[in-house]
């Protein structure tokens, strides 16, 4: 009596009573007939009461443990973090609740976590904290959008398309009904089950449904009277035949509740209405043994993927594949060995192209059932990539699938779902940029070159790589501006500030640039400043020569300035070596005081071995023919430098970057360098005054040895046109003379000659300015082939 009167007393003084703790005790005893029956979601709820009444250790990780094994992994995380509150916590109590805490997305706070309890005294090799660190933080680069209008609240998983657009989905969709009755599990093996619904969520079994090209969807019905699930399809179009996994009702097909229920995958004909006909069973399903489930048809190799946890596999669910015929002979099963399989279970296979997509719990992974690609080699399977974040989650992502036209699904039950299990579009939130860096002939250049890509404003560089045909390829982010540069040595550099994913709706933004290389030493501007005798000191006649140089080499950073220097036949070699040399010194100094550096200017000396003409010692001539011997020729050339990039001159973008020839051209227009001869009324000889402008012109044309000359011969428009067209030929064959004596090959030269045809002012009335600007011989360099 003391002793009941103790307890009783102990019982009160914990706000208890014996009715209380029987009472706590029969609902812990009806959690755990609910737990043995696997109606884990009324067992979990019995648990949580039950704790609520009485907080135990125990009560709190049967909680835990139930709302894990139902997928609820908010709840369980919550229950988890109970029990390792607890003193009684052991070490797999740990693990369970750091595995839950990866499982709703916490994956990053794993440090925080380990920090906050006495984890310290636990080692978990089970766990690579580093991956999921890494993972859990890496910046995605794709977004999972809910495919519109096939979600339910309930589970829906495993969508494939056909080639007209139809989509072929699993879903318990339906109503939710409590049932104390034990189900089948399409990832376990039961004994007994409800022939009414599954009882593992109380939702209904999973069917097949389909959603046509308007969005309309519709079940589709198995002709098996005994199948209870039915879930992952998957399309021969070829035959027009479905294959799924099928559970069947083991009280049709036994007639008692003795055997253990196992999936197995059928395949049917696909009925205009959608229903499924003439219904077959693989030769090798084994209900009672063993499980098939998830198949996956592979018409480009005639191989079908599945699952099985038959005899002889590494462990758990295994993936194999069958191959077959027209006649659909099918072959006997081969795993895909351990580069795929783990000891624990591999699912839902899918194939694009050359890569085999599965699920895994027992590589490592992010959490729960993770999505991996292998490369296929025959029968080899290598390569093998987590496809990381947000293709996974914390939770199970399972299913993936891409469609013929490139569209990639998968199934996830993550956070932010509509029901239990989603079905998503994988959407990029990168761009592709594809650009092809041609050479010259158009072909892809195969060697290397350097490459940099960044976001305008953004100091960060954007990675980018070379695929398979040598093609520039980086990821851009979207609504973004870029710039890309590229460069070789020799080879003008391209620079794109173009670039813009801004509204960009095409998944891929593809360029192409052309390499050309850089025409070294290109003399674009010639010109000559002459002095008096025996001196080197600047005239005031040279300033404005040099003030132009001056100008363009401060506006064109790609010029460099060549100056030789000469002087008349008179005085010794020596002297006039001497002499030379100050007036090249005379012209750089001169330049310097426009901030012009010594390295853009490249100086010569000659004194008198080159002649401007036969005005040699001893050779009587006048002044004005010494005087064209007196001279610095001054030559800016484009693109001096061959350890230097060079971008491609603004001023000739539009112009063909392969053809040296319209470069020069574009350039003599762009520094109008080429001089118009003109003449006095009725006659054909060079003035003095164009003595100047066509030593300039022979200059440029013994530097460039393919250079063409064109001459064109014109007249005003007095006297008779017969007269004018021999007058036309004669000033054009004199600048051709004149150049000859220069030392340039006639064959370079082509002339023409058109009278008064083509006159510059066409005159009724005209000036003499007018009619001299028509008098005249016009001067075109080309690049020769």
């Amino acid at each position: 009596m003391k002793k009941l009167f103790c307890l009783l007393f102990l019982l009160v003084s914990m706000g208890l009573s014996p009715h209380f703790v029987a009472a706590q005790n029969r609902q812990l005893r009806y959690a755990d007939r609910q737990l043995e029956l696997e109606n884990y979601q009324h067992a979990a709820e019995t648990y949580e009461k039950a704790y609520q009444s009485k907080a135990r250790y125990t009560t709190a990780k049967k909680a835990a443990e139930t709302y894990q094994l139902i997928q609820n992994y908010q709840k369980s995380f919550q229950w988890w973090e109970a029990v390792v509150s607890s003193e009684e916590a052991e070490r797999s109590d740990y693990y369970n609740y750091l595995t839950a805490a990866i499982k709703v997305g916490k994956g990053d706070q794993i440090n925080d976590i380990l920090n906050a309890t006495s984890f310290e005294e636990y080692d978990f090799p089970e766990i690579d904290f580093a991956m999921v660190r890494q993972m859990s933080s890496k910046k995605p680069k794709v977004k999972l959008v809910s495919v519109e209008g096939v979600n339910s609240d309930g589970s829906d998983f495993g969508l494939k398309t056909d080639s007209e657009g139809i989509k072929y989905f699993s879903s318990d969709r339906g109503q939710v009904v409590p049932t104390e009755k034990k189900s089948i599990r399409l990832d376990a093996k039961s004994k007994l089950y409800s022939s009414e619904k599954s009882s593992f969520n109380d939702r209904e079994f999973f069917s097949l449904y389909k959603s046509d090209q308007d969005g309309n969807i519709s079940k589709v019905v198995s002709d098996l009277p005994d199948a209870l699930h039915v879930s992952d399809p998957s399309l021969m179009e070829s035959h027009s035949i479905i294959f799924y996994t099928v559970f069947r009702d083991i009280n049709k097909i036994k007639g008692n509740r003795e055997y253990d229920i196992n999936p197995e995958i059928y395949y049917s004909k696909v009925s205009n209405d959608g229903s499924l006909t003439e219904s077959k069973g693989l030769p090798f399903n084994d209900f009672v043994n063993y499980g098939v489930q998830n198949p996956f048809v592979d018409e480009g190799s005639k191989r079908i993927y599945f699952a099985s946890d038959m005899p002889g596999g590494i462990g758990g669910f295994d993936l194999y594949y069958i191959t077959y015929d027209e006649d659909l002979n099918f072959g006997e099963p081969i795993n895909l060995g351990n580069a795929i399989n783990t000891s624990q279970n591999e699912s839902h296979p899918t194939v694009f192209e050359n890569l085999l997509y599965f699920s895994s719990r027992g590589h490592a992974g992010i959490g729960g059932m993770d999505i991996f690609s292998a490369t296929i080699s025959g029968n080899e399977f290598q390569n093998l990539q987590n496809l990381g974040v947000p293709y996974n989650s914390p939770r199970d992502d399972f299913g993936y699938f891409v469609s013929t036209e490139g569209k990639r699904y998968l199934s996830s039950d993550r956070i932010g779902g509509l029901g239990l299990d989603d079905i998503y579009l994988v959407e990029d939130l990168f761009k592709m940029l594809i650009a092809r860096v041609i050479d010259c002939d158009g072909n892809i250049i195969s060697e290397a070159f350097e490459s940099s890509l960044s976001i305008v404003d953004d100091m960060g560089l954007i990675p980018t790589m070379r695929n398979e045909k040598g093609e520039l390829t980086a990821e851009l982010e979207p609504e973004k501006n870029f710039q890309l540069n590229i460069s070789k040595k020799g080879y003008f550099s391209i620079s794109d500030s173009t670039l813009s994913t801004v509204g960009l709706e095409e998944d891929v933004l593809e360029r192409e640039y052309r390499l050309s290389r850089i025409p070294y030493n290109l003399p674009v501007v010639v010109d000559i400043v002459y002095y008096d005798l025996d001196k080197s000191k600047i005239r005031n006649d040279a300033l404005p020569v040099l003030d132009k140089m001056a100008e363009l080499m401060q506006k064109y950073d790609f010029l460099d300035l060549a100056v030789a220097s000469h002087t008349d036949s008179r005085a010794s070699d020596a002297y006039n070596k001497a002499l030379s040399q100050r007036r090249a010194d005379a012209v750089r100094e001169y330049l310097s005081k426009f901030g012009i550096p010594e390295n853009r200017i490249r100086i010569d000396w000659f004194g008198k071995e080159k002649l401007a003409n036969d005005c040699g010692d001893g050779v009587p001539c006048p002044e004005t023919k010494h005087q064209l011997n007196r001279r610095s020729e001054l030559v800016l050339e484009a693109f001096t430098d061959k350890d230097r990039e060079y971008d491609f001159p603004k001023e000739l973008i539009g112009k063909d970057v392969c053809d040296e020839s319209a470069l020069f051209e574009a350039l003599q227009r762009e520094f109008n360098s080429v001089p118009t001869v003109y003449f006095d009324f009725d006659k054909s000889t060079i003035r003095s005054v164009h003595q100047k402008d066509l030593e300039r012109v022979g200059i440029m044309l013994n530097k460039m040895k393919n250079l063409q000359l064109y001459l064109a011969g014109h007249t005003d428009q007095r006297g008779n046109e017969d007269y004018n067209m021999k007058l036309a030929e004669r000033r054009a064959k004199a600048v051709m003379e004149y150049l000859v004596n220069r030392g340039v090959d006639a064959a370079r030269m082509q002339y023409e000659w058109f009278g008064k045809s083509q006159p510059i002012n066409d005159c009724g009335s005209c000036t003499e300015a007018m009619h001299q600007e028509n008098r005249r011989t016009e001067l075109h360099l080309k690049g020769g082939k």
